[in-house]
């Protein structure tokens, strides 16, 4: 085959020329033009020594090398921007488009035939899925894996549910300075994401359901020596996909978001997913409407016992088996027919698949026949608050809250939350409704990771460690509480939250799906007439394009310039 090396550059209205240039410039690569006349494949590397969960990067980029060259191509590594969640200000998800963008382009404009996606935290992921969806060449992903298990005084720890927790604790004044210090040094104790079922393992998890991952690779810890070997092997396989020229559409249909929707849903994973996987289908013209994740909710059965939502991390989800055990209880639910990048069918893969036998696994990944819950871990609620919907995780909820009606304690920015949250004065009792607004992808901008509103000092030292909290923003998948998430519309354009006032009564019922705000329609109108839109934060760059054309959460936060056609046109049938 004739790879895009000779065929594929910059163009100097000289075809030949063109040619004969490419060629004397890329002999300082060290490559002569019979090499170039191989596969060449981009490493697509999102490392950057400022985000932390990538510091390992370099050893999985020359594992990839190996596979790459092993297998008859070239690989040429380059990088994209990156993004390390808890560095990146005012947050992560502000750049996600950005770095989709970034990916999208770079893959398309340069003279390669196949593209391994290197990423690992919790926007990167989603941002390759999404360039390498919209630029469409053979593509396979590789994530850096989770850190392994911290431990302090024989508790196991986990980035970042216990940083939440041990942080309540301090704010309650039940942990003191000494001993949060003690407990930040075991925290993040190795190389790789998050070890909890928080955004970066849940899309992990998605992307390897739906056949973008080789099987298994999700969970394996950053350290453990098993991710260089399937690093190796991605680089194998890439070249394998670029002969058989089969492209992310191919494999990311319908049928495979089903099937990723469902293994999130089994493993409790991230409410964050449901935005990114809007996002990812957005861009092949695959409508998922959220109606889509709550009727895959209600029949799939919750299987994995991990942080938040359980007992376990993922270094315990891999010895379990990790993603080939949650796809093999889930096969009677699953399209089995979509292809993967294993050149296989998810069914051909987990043929003859036997999971780890011993009895402490189970605890773990739970069995189809004896599910830890019969429902999944994201639920979907409407109502007059949220007419698009928002999204809450009842099994890391408070079971007493799941029902409830309290008064409404606005908050109406994060400045303004910060600020008064622990006021003595802020008129808050623990039956109380926490409400953030102004904190969506427009009103933020970027849709923080602020949804988990702190309980008020003066509750937490009365004991109370959760209440209903309301927002239009995002929590990380680490977190936990009665939170609820992405109300859409969101209050920056005009979404009921925007009207709420204090003392308002808000209700809640997750069994039955609904959000309501207790004012007549009457009062509602009144409000909204007395309502104005917010000025736009910038008035040039990235984030003023970013206001001007970021879409809702039910929409996955694209921006609607990227999104496929395709999918606008099926939502308005």
């Amino acid at each position: 085959m004739q790879g895009k090396f000779q065929s594929k550059g910059t163009s100097y209205g000289d075809p030949g020329f063109s040619i004969f240039l490419r060629s004397a410039f890329s002999r300082h690569l060290g490559f002569d033009n019979q090499d170039l006349k191989k596969p060449i494949i981009g490493i697509c590397n999102t490392y950057s020594e400022i985000n932390r969960c990538h510091t390992h990067f370099p050893v999985l980029v020359e594992a990839v090398k190996r596979g790459v060259l092993m297998a008859g191509g070239i690989p040429l590594e380059f990088p994209t921007i990156s993004l390390g969640e808890v560095f990146t200000s005012p947050t992560a998800m502000l750049y996600r488009n950005l770095a989709a963008m970034d990916t999208e382009e770079m893959i398309r404009a340069q003279p390669i035939d196949g593209v391994v996606l290197l990423a690992g935290c919790d926007k990167t992921t989603p941002a390759q899925l999404m360039g390498a969806a919209s630029a469409d060449i053979p593509s396979i992903m590789l994530t850096g894996g989770p850190m392994l298990n911290g431990e302090y005084e024989g508790r196991t720890l986990g980035a970042c549910t216990d940083c939440r927790w041990f942080w309540q604790e301090h704010r309650a004044g039940r942990v003191d300075e000494a001993e949060l210090e003690a407990i930040n040094l075991a925290l993040a104790p190795s190389a790789g994401h998050c070890m909890v079922m928080g955004s970066a393992s849940t899309m992990a998890v998605c992307a390897e359901a739906m056949g973008m991952m080789l099987p298994g690779a999700a969970a394996i810890p950053a350290p453990d020596n098993r991710r260089l070997r399937i690093a190796e092997e991605t680089g194998r396989h890439i070249v394998s996909l670029v002969e058989q020229g089969l492209r992310p559409s191919q494999i990311m249909t319908e049928e495979a978001f089903v099937n990723g929707i469902r293994a999130l849903q089994a493993v409790g994973g991230s409410t964050n997913a449901v935005i990114h996987l809007v996002a990812i289908a957005g861009r092949l013209g695959i409508p998922l409407p959220l109606s889509l994740f709550h009727e895959l909710g209600q029949s799939t059965p919750f299987l994995a016992n991990l942080r938040p939502a359980g007992q376990y991390q993922m270094e315990d989800f891999a010895k379990a088996g990790g993603v080939p055990a949650v796809l093999h209880e889930l096969k009677p639910l699953l399209h089995l027919d979509t292809r993967t990048v294993t050149g296989k069918t998810l069914g051909e893969n987990l043929d003859g698949y036997r999971r780890p036998q011993h009895e402490k696994y189970k605890a773990v990944i739970a069995t189809l026949e004896e599910p830890i819950a019969d429902t999944g871990g994201i639920a979907l609620l409407s109502g007059n608050l949220a007419p698009r919907g928002a999204v809450i995780k009842p099994k890391a909820a408070s079971k007493a809250l799941l029902v409830h009606t309290g008064r409404a304690v606005v908050f109406d920015s994060v400045e303004d939350m910060e600020r008064r949250i622990d006021d003595a004065d802020l008129d808050v009792t623990p039956s109380d409704v926490l409400v953030l607004r102004n904190a969506g992808p427009v009103g933020a901008p970027g849709m923080p990771e602020a949804g988990m509103i702190p309980i008020p000092k003066k509750l937490l030292q009365q004991g109370v460690n959760d209440m209903v909290r309301i927002s239009d923003c995002r929590m990380s998948g680490t977190a936990f509480g009665t939170v609820i998430l992405h109300v859409t519309p969101e209050a920056a354009v005009g979404g009921p939250l925007a009207l709420i006032e204090n003392g308002d009564l808000i209700s809640l019922d997750v069994p039955a799906g609904s959000l309501t705000l207790d004012v007549s329609e009457t009062t509602l109108e009144a409000r909204r007439k007395a309502w104005k839109r917010p000025p736009h934060h910038e008035s040039r760059g990235y984030t003023r394009l970013y206001e001007e054309h970021v879409l809702q959460a039910d929409e996955g936060c694209d921006f609607d310039f990227l999104r496929c056609a395709a999918v606008d046109k099926e939502a308005t049938k």
